[in-house]
């Protein structure tokens, strides 16, 4: 920061600063897009000067900008303006409803490309009866739509038939063809890697010029601010989106701290370049905003698939039988190459896990690495909605962080999505999240965005707190016992992390020095009931010292 008075106060706040130092204030002053001071009214009139721009709130609540450790922002960007999308809520019905009017916009041999059913439709849609209506739907056109976990296609015949799948295709590795019961033929419904079969057939029509990519990420960014995000880590990112990023920053339209995950196995997204390959343009895209320092390694699928990798079986099922265990994409060695070799150049790993298998295998790769002394790189479990006791206190012991996206701490589709696959014990105690605290585990909060239907942090915070549907059309919590605190799930999406992506020094708290990223809300959420947090709405979003929202 230059010296001098300061560029902005901001006075007649009740700020939150998520310093547990200084908890409170209500004011604060900025200067080169950082905070100066703050503090009272009082003390902070010292800096300001003739040209120092006051921005009264007014008594309104103030805290940190969000911070969202888990999404696919330019996947959910490209949707929204160049694809169908559809509630993941929607029964098969309403989808087809949405295929046949989308299609009545599109020329006849146009792809339809959307998202997202929900996971739920599984057994549904695996039958060619629902295939045929998809047809139907699309007027014959090729039609690829993706699940509600992004891990999931379903394919309509002529899509399959551009594929070169029939009933004579053998699964690919690491993928399923879904088949007909009765008739053995392909459903439509392929799992995981199968899905990039027609992936591939459809890249041409899906393919977006640099200037597209541009938008898709701008839109996501600008619907972030809406929702007071102002920093985010992309987990799973394609060379063409860090181009993307490293092209609006340069021209200062990057309004966000983006810390992006190199795709390191690919078995859903359909990259060109993975690995090594994307690795090696980590410094050709970095900017001041964008920040590359993670890889992104897929370890296992979902468990609504039977792709995830768990300590105990499934449930009984016709098709796997009762002593499935599901498996992870790689084995141990590989995995414990990769996270060396990256230690070594510096570079932090985000690693997919659904199941506790997975789980613990990254610790066991971790504790490797750590203990042949690379302390500095960050880790990531992502997702870990199952985790086995004994690998708990692990997390905190190896300083391994817990990413927890998507909302999944309540009652909802995925969560009956998973009651079907897994024993209820195990869905009940769904994301430990308060164990994890007491062991002393840095929880990070994300939204996964697009598989949420939007980035919204108070849905997720609400839902910590109260192990309740914030929506209110579930009964009932998931696994009560494991809730946290309203101060603890703030820090969660603010400070924590900030901390697991590498930031905590920068942005996550208001603190003299970090970036001037903050929100003002219509509420204060510490003075409402806990069933209404998730009404909280931001008014107001400023990154770096600049409004970049207001409602």
């Amino acid at each position: 920061m230059t010296e001098g008075p300061a560029d902005l106060l901001v006075i007649g706040a009740r700020i939150h600063t998520v310093d547990r130092a200084h908890p409170e204030a209500e004011a604060m002053a900025i200067r080169d897009g950082r905070i100066l001071a703050i503090g009272s009214a009082r003390a902070l009139a010292s800096v300001a000067g003739p040209d120092t721009r006051v921005v009264d709130v007014a008594g309104a609540f103030v805290m940190p900008g969000l911070v969202d450790v888990h999404n696919h922002h330019a996947e959910a960007g490209r949707a929204e303006l160049f694809e169908l999308t559809f509630s993941g809520e929607a029964g098969l019905d309403e989808v087809l409803a949405a295929v046949r009017a989308y299609a009545e916009t599109r020329r006849p041999d146009e792809w339809i490309i959307g998202s997202s059913w929900g996971t739920g439709l599984l057994d549904e849609l695996g039958h060619a009866a629902a295939r045929h209506a998809l047809d139907e739907a699309a007027g014959g056109r090729p039609v690829l739509l993706t699940d509600d976990s992004h891990h999931n296609r379903w394919a309509s015949s002529r899509a399959l038939h551009l594929a070169g799948i029939d009933a004579s295709t053998p699964d690919p590795a690491a993928g399923v063809i879904v088949r007909d019961p009765q008739t053995g033929e392909p459903s439509g419904v392929l799992l995981e890697a199968a899905g990039l079969l027609v992936e591939k057939v459809a890249a041409p029509a899906k393919a977006l010029a640099a200037a597209d990519h541009e938008r898709a990420s701008a839109r996501a960014v600008e619907i972030l601010h809406s929702y007071g995000i102002t920093a985010f880590q992309d987990a799973a990112i394609s060379l063409d989106v860090m181009r993307a990023l490293k092209a609006l920053d340069d021209r200062s339209e990057l309004a966000a701290w983006v810390v992006s995950s190199m795709t390191v196995n690919d078995q859903i997204f359909g990259y060109t370049e993975l690995g090594d390959a994307l690795i090696a343009h980590q410094e050709e895209v970095r900017s001041e905003h964008h920040r590359p320092d993670f890889i992104k390694i897929f370890l296992d699928g979902t468990p609504p698939a039977h792709s995830g990798a768990f300590l105990e079986p499934y449930l009984p099922s016709d098709a796997h039988g009762a002593h499935f265990h599901g498996s992870t994409t790689m084995p141990a060695d590989e995995l414990l190459g990769w996270l060396r070799r990256t230690a070594a150049q510096g570079i932090s790993a985000k690693i997919h896990c659904s199941g506790d298998a997975a789980v613990r295998m990254v610790l066991d790769a971790v504790e490797t690495v750590r203990s042949e002394g690379h302390t500095a790189p960050r880790y990531q479990i992502a997702h870990g909605q199952f985790i086995a006791p004994s690998d708990l206190p692990r997390f905190a012991e190896l300083d391994v962080s817990a990413d927890i996206s998507p909302f999944l701490w309540f009652p909802g589709v995925i969560a009956d999505a998973l009651s079907t696959v897994r024993p209820a014990g195990e869905v009940n105690g769904l994301q430990p999240n308060r164990s994890l605290i007491d062991s002393g585990a840095l929880v990070a909060g994300g939204s996964d965005w697009p598989v949420s239907e939007t980035p919204n942090a108070w849905d997720g915070i609400q839902g910590l707190v109260t192990r309740a549907d914030p929506s209110g059309k579930r009964p009932g919590t998931l696994g009560a016992e494991q809730a946290i605190t309203l101060a603890e799930a703030i820090e969660v999406f603010t400070i924590n992390g900030a901390t697991a992506m590498g930031l905590g020094e920068v942005t996550g708290s208001l603190e003299p020095g970090k970036s001037a990223d903050f929100v003002v809300l219509d509420r204060d959420p510490f003075q409402v009931p806990e069933s209404q947090l998730a009404a909280t709405t931001v008014l107001e979003t400023w990154f770096a010292g600049e409004k970049v929202f207001q409602r």
